[in-house]
């Protein structure tokens, strides 16, 4: 973000030629939007799932999955909805590379970025399933010589990572071959969770019961997840005891509930940072409501706005955490919040839509996140938020010149640069990088005319409000999303 000082040093141009509000263009950054494209085809994506992977490091290297003109080969189980073969990227300095697939596979998606420049994704290996008779899907890293490496299984036929740290160590899961009518993945063999290590594909262990999910690993190599304690499903759940878990030095450590059982979609583990606290949503006594939970030697209940539910989607490096909160026991709908040294703060909303969720937010407390289905149909706007400051519509932040809206925003790195996807005027969508102005590009952008008004976006358009609401965590949902599962 501009200092304080240079923004000032710009004010007078840029009240006159942008006609922007006095407290919108002292509080927040200004963004040049840069579309990242794709290979040929109509679409590009960043992780499709929720919370979204650390998708661009600060470095500014970004990476997902571009559409190439070729038509899916194994439609109508397609890798993409637009089903197009789709292959791995990475974007660094306006070039888009492709990261290749499997041999015998067709598409590929990058998830995952470290701050090293370390990527891990999935690829198609051109196999079909057995059991469920979609392609198989399987865990990869790119080694910095561009080679892709197949991670493998523990005797099943998928995987699929979920974070890489700075070392190259990779977490996951990976099916075996043993029946499990209650696997996590849902393709009827135990999934496991998987440490890739050195060239070593490692079971990370259970808290007791057949299946576990490995989601997160930071530079301390503290891996973060969540797990079955026993095989025997719960009355009110239909399925074994869910417990999440810190894994670390070999010792697996249950990190219990908030007095729930745990069983669908909670507790979620969303997020670990590198202090080794890890956030998510835990059911309360009864399993009828959840709350928001900071760990950090001890289960904390960050509580809510005043209503029933709450959930943590991110924490960050300095210890900041974001999510969304109902905030009346009479009503249904939530804000956007973030959460510092024992406070939560209600971000607001954007009308005329009536509910938001923060799903990221940086060691600086920026905060991004979307607002949902509006009132009228269609899905509302992603937003922006800087240190608690009510959100505002992140394509006011935009600098003029781009016909692109933005709709999502899934990322923000600790140099504020903003991973998202915005909306072509022909209907295709495209990942976009929104980076942090310097007061001359905002002057010079002001020649262009006003900043950009909030857009009217199509009922269909993905949203993260949308897809949180089921309460799904990030791996989870990756695995039924690259398999097609239900």
């Amino acid at each position: 973000m501009n200092s304080r000082i240079l923004m000032r040093m710009t004010a007078v141009i840029l009240f006159t030629a942008l006609a922007l509000p006095l407290s919108l263009t002292a509080q927040n950054t200004r963004y040049k939007l840069i579309d990242l494209g794709t290979f040929g085809g109509p679409n590009s994506f960043f992780a499709g799932t929720f919370p979204p992977a650390e998708v661009v490091n600060n470095a500014g290297t970004a990476i997902g999955t571009a559409d190439t003109s070729i038509p899916d080969p194994f439609f109508p189980f397609c890798f993409n909805p637009d089903c197009f073969v789709s292959h791995a990227f990475k974007w660094q300095n306006g070039t888009l590379t492709d990261l290749g697939v499997l041999p015998g596979g067709s598409s590929s998606d990058a998830d995952y970025i470290s701050a090293s420049g370390r990527i891990t994704g999935f690829s198609q290996n051109g196999l079909i399933d057995p059991l469920t008779g979609f392609p198989e899907v399987r865990a990869v890293v790119w080694t910095k010589d561009g080679q892709i490496v197949d991670l493998g299984t523990f005797g099943g036929t998928g995987s699929v990572p979920n974070a890489i740290n700075d070392l190259g160590d990779v977490v996951g899961a990976a099916q075996n071959a043993i029946a499990d009518p209650f696997a996590f993945c849902g393709c009827g063999t135990q999934t496991r969770g998987f440490l890739w290590k050195k060239g070593v594909l490692l079971d990370v262990g259970t808290l007791g019961g057949p299946d576990a999910f490995a989601l997160f690993v930071n530079n301390r190599g503290q891996v973060a997840g969540i797990s079955y304690t026993d095989s025997t499903p719960n009355p009110s759940t239909g399925i074994p005891t869910v417990h999440p878990f810190l894994l670390e030095n070999g010792r697996m450590k249950d990190l219990g509930t908030l007095g729930g059982l745990g069983g669908p979609p909670f507790p979620e583990v969303n997020a670990l940072n590198s202090r080794g606290e890890v956030a998510g949503a835990s059911p309360l006594a009864g399993d009828e409501e959840h709350h928001a939970f900071l760990w950090d030697r001890t289960l904390r209940d960050l509580g809510t706005l005043g209503g029933i539910n709450s959930e943590a989607f991110w924490v960050s490096d300095s210890g900041l955490v974001v999510g969304r909160a109902d905030f009346s026991p009479q009503s249904t709908n939530h804000h956007a919040f973030l959460w510092k040294n024992g406070v939560m703060t209600d971000l607001g909303v954007l009308g005329p839509c009536l509910n938001s969720t923060a799903i990221g937010v940086n060691s600086r407390g920026q905060a991004i996140g979307d607002t949902g289905a509006c009132p009228d149909g269609g899905g509302g706007p992603s937003f922006f938020s800087e240190h608690g400051q009510p959100m505002v519509d992140i394509n006011t932040l935009v600098l003029p010149g781009s016909d692109i809206e933005v709709v999502d925003a899934f990322y923000i790195n600790d140099a504020g640069v903003v991973a998202g996807g915005g909306i072509l005027p022909n209907g295709d969508f495209h990942d976009v990088l929104l980076v942090p102005a310097s007061p001359a590009e905002i002057a010079a952008a002001s020649a262009l005319g006003a900043s950009k008004s909030a857009p009217t976006l199509p009922a269909h358009i993905r949203n993260a409000e949308d897809s949180a609401s089921s309460g799904r965590n990030r791996g989870l949902n990756m695995f039924r999303q690259t398999r097609r599962l239900p």
